[in-house]
């Protein structure tokens, strides 16, 4: 069975608890291309991690270790979710499907205390192989921290595709208008 499994990134701490947002499992584009997905024949799931607005790699990983991840497995990551499943791909050395990185982020200005380490690993170089294909999705007018993110991933992967998107921001909402993703449903369903 083809599945996919799409983690959302780090929101504010009054963000994640505002009674009346979405949970962050829930919000900007993650529903919309569930539903891509689930009508295409993929079950995928969007699960709420632990604590996201100070992420913590354990935490993390004992809730995405709850999935079965296979080559049948897509994998989808926003922003500090990308760089989970980079972290969790480079360590586990699993082959799965396609791993689709939105606006990945890994921390190269060390914006997370020193106690947190999150972001603690280097990008396994055979991590390509393992894969159906690897791609970033980049937005032009993304945080600087972002694209310097992005330069050291592909430092590391040079073969990956880059797919530069003109004006969406961090792919939130606000950034992009829309809870639409046509450029993440395209790689996604290809």
């Amino acid at each position: 069975m083809k599945t996919a499994i799409i983690l959302h990134g780090m929101p504010d701490k009054e963000d994640y608890y505002n009674p009346k947002g979405d949970a962050e499992s829930n919000c900007h584009w993650l529903p919309w291309i569930q539903r891509q997905l689930i009508v295409q024949g993929t079950l995928a799931q969007t699960p709420e991690m632990p604590e996201p607005y100070l992420p913590n790699y354990e935490k993390w990983s004992e809730v995405f270790s709850q999935f079965k991840v296979d080559a049948n497995t897509d994998l989808v990551g926003h922003s500090c979710g990308a760089g989970f499943l980079l972290r969790w791909l480079s360590e586990n050395k699993q082959k799965i499907g396609k791993l689709v990185l939105v606006a990945p982020w890994i921390d190269p200005t060390n914006e997370l205390s020193d106690e947190n380490n999150f972001f603690d690993f280097e990008i396994d170089t055979e991590l390509v192989e393992r894969t159906s294909g690897i791609y970033i999705l980049n937005s032009s007018n993304d945080d600087d921290v972002i694209h310097k993110s992005v330069e050291e991933i592909m430092k590391k992967l040079p073969s990956i595709k880059l797919i530069k998107i003109e004006n969406k921001g961090h792919f939130t909402l606000s950034g992009m208008g829309t809870r639409e993703f046509p450029e993440l449903a395209n790689v996604l369903l290809k």
